[in-house]
């Protein structure tokens, strides 16, 4: 029985939706609420091991619990990647905050480098995965063992994405605006390197899933940053409000459409069966 979803146009919509979430949410507890980087990673680091453990007890594929584990990665890998990449300087936070939480904000490395250090990561799970024999096909994926490698690569991924996005968004020069659409640009190829045979369609999830994560994270830097710095200025909680209520939505009618599609084989052999018989005048 299936645990992951189909990758259809609604997966990516709700992909966007979850990281661009997951950008003001983090941004919320790290930066608005002030917790810090340290205090929030370690916190919704520990609400992705729940969740985490909700849709591994599952005994099939639930829209709310795949969902929520993609949003609490995304949120994770928000302040992961600041804590990896900043540092306590005033330059990283906003709206006249001078100082963020107890413990210590950041390891200083840099964007590049940490970049580095995440693609080797995510580069040892896919080669661990490999290694395993386990399909990479998310749809195929049925096993502990497939769908702990699986949430492992996206944990990093959607960290390296947060890192990736961060870089277009505050060192490119591009800004917001200019690194998503730098980002949506990427996408589209990767869409028409879908007709050329030669290029595995696998490869190209894997591509499309950590290019979301920067979409995400520079729409997100969009929505909630100062005007000055280019930003709409929109605030982490409004934003972070609207975004979960879409995100929310897109779950329910999700959950609706399967339990529909579950429900369609169960009905129909009952259906022929109550079928009235024509008689046969010949």
């Amino acid at each position: 029985m299936k645990k992951l979803p189909e990758v259809t146009l609604a997966f990516w919509i709700m992909k966007i939706a979850a990281t661009t979430l997951g950008e003001t949410a983090g941004d919320l507890f790290a930066q608005t609420l002030k917790l810090g980087y340290f205090l929030t990673t370690i916190a919704l680091f520990l609400v992705f091991v729940v969740t985490l453990v909700v849709q591994l007890r599952s005994a099939r594929y639930n829209p709310f619990f795949y969902w929520t584990v993609i949003l609490s990665t995304s949120m994770a890998g928000t302040t992961m990647s600041d804590f990896m990449n900043r540092d306590a300087s005033t330059k990283y936070l906003s709206n006249g905050t001078t100082r963020l939480g107890w413990g210590p904000q950041g390891l200083g490395l840099g964007y590049p480098e940490g970049a580095a250090i995440l693609i080797s990561l995510l580069l040892l799970i896919f080669l661990g995965w490999k290694l395993s024999g386990m399909t990479f096909q998310i749809t195929e994926i049925v096993t502990f063992r497939g769908e702990a490698l699986f949430w492992s690569a996206i944990l990093v991924s959607n960290t390296l994405g947060t890192s990736m996005g961060d870089f277009l968004s505050d060192s490119s020069g591009l800004g917001y605006l200019g690194g998503a659409a730098l980002v949506t640009g990427l996408l589209l190829v990767l869409v028409l390197l879908m007709k050329v045979p030669a290029v595995p369609n696998v490869l190209l999830f894997w591509i499309a899933f950590v290019l979301t994560r920067p979409l995400g994270a520079t729409a997100g830097d969009l929505l909630t940053k100062p005007t000055a710095k280019g930003g709409l200025d929109l605030g982490t909680q409004g934003s972070s409000a609207v975004l979960l209520a879409v995100l929310f939505g897109l779950m329910a009618y999700a959950h609706l459409k399967e339990r529909r599609a579950a429900a369609a084989p169960e009905a129909g052999p009952e259906a022929e069966a109550v079928q009235p018989q024509r008689a046969d005048h010949r």
